[in-house]
């Protein structure tokens, strides 16, 4: 795209020279400034006499606070990308809930705001429509984001086997590894969805992943009388059925034609 059109906003004329002398010497993207304004209402008056790209956005200021502005940025039938500049950096996890492209803290660094100004390029070219109509994209795969020791993780819902209460924790199975999540299992129920079928109070299993229904000993911790389980084809794992779910489990293979 051709230059950024840039509004700074901060109360203080020398902050605003200083991000005046910071974009010129930005290359690529390069950025030209086309308004300034030292109070939200200075800006919202340049806002609607210039089209503006981008709008560097101090958060203290006298009467309504950057974090205020921007609230009223959003609202605009186009709204124009903000990247916060100020000295404070615990505004930044309110900024980034707000769409904040950037959080830069002053003093700025040219090479900082040289990034946060080719991230303003790359979601406007997200945005901006495309030249012709493209071909239909093929549908995004479905995946659970969970939390697995600490650590988020992206599950294919596709590759989830089952997940089983233990203690205070879930096993989520996939053909390849298992997670320990902390998340309650109506949680993860209710989150996926009709493609997990609940067999038991602690164990939901994937329609897709049900290969037998038998009747078999007890594993250990399930009591001594024999009961229903099914297996789990990937893995070749039983998972008790309670009586309560049984019917189901029934129905399901019954449409399955196993």
């Amino acid at each position: 795209m051709n230059r950024l059109r840039v509004l700074v906003v901060d109360d203080e004329e020398l902050a605003r020279l200083r991000m005046r002398s910071l974009l010129a010497d930005c290359a690529q993207p390069g950025a030209e400034v086309v308004a300034e304004a030292g109070s939200a209402a200075e800006a919202l008056h340049a806002l609607s006499t210039a089209q503006v790209d981008l709008v560097l956005l101090d958060i203290r200021m006298p009467g309504l606070d950057g974090l205020q502005l921007a609230e009223r940025l959003r609202a605009l039938d186009t709204p124009p990308s903000i990247v916060f500049v100020t000295a404070h950096a615990e505004h930044a996890l309110k900024a980034f809930d707000m769409a904040a492209t950037d959080y830069l803290t002053k003093p700025v660094r040219r090479a900082r705001l040289q990034e946060a100004l080719a991230r303003v390029v790359q979601r406007l070219d997200r945005a901006a429509p495309p030249p012709v109509a493209p071909a239909a994209a093929p549908a995004e795969q479905p995946v659970l984001v969970v939390s697995d020791r600490g650590r988020v993780q992206r599950v294919p819902v596709a590759d989830i086997l089952y997940l089983k209460a233990e203690l205070k924790y879930v096993t989520l199975r996939t053909p390849a590894h298992a997670y320990v999540l902390d998340d309650s299992l109506s949680d993860l129920e209710s989150r996926l969805g009709d493609t997990m079928l609940r067999i038991h109070r602690n164990a939901l299993v994937a329609r897709t992943a049900v290969t037998k229904l038998e009747r078999r000993a007890p594993t250990e911790g399930e009591g001594d009388a024999e009961g229903w389980a099914v297996q789990v084809g990937a893995t070749q794992e039983w998972l008790a059925v309670s009586r309560r779910q049984l019917t189901q489990v029934r129905e399901l293979l019954a449409e399955d034609g196993v």
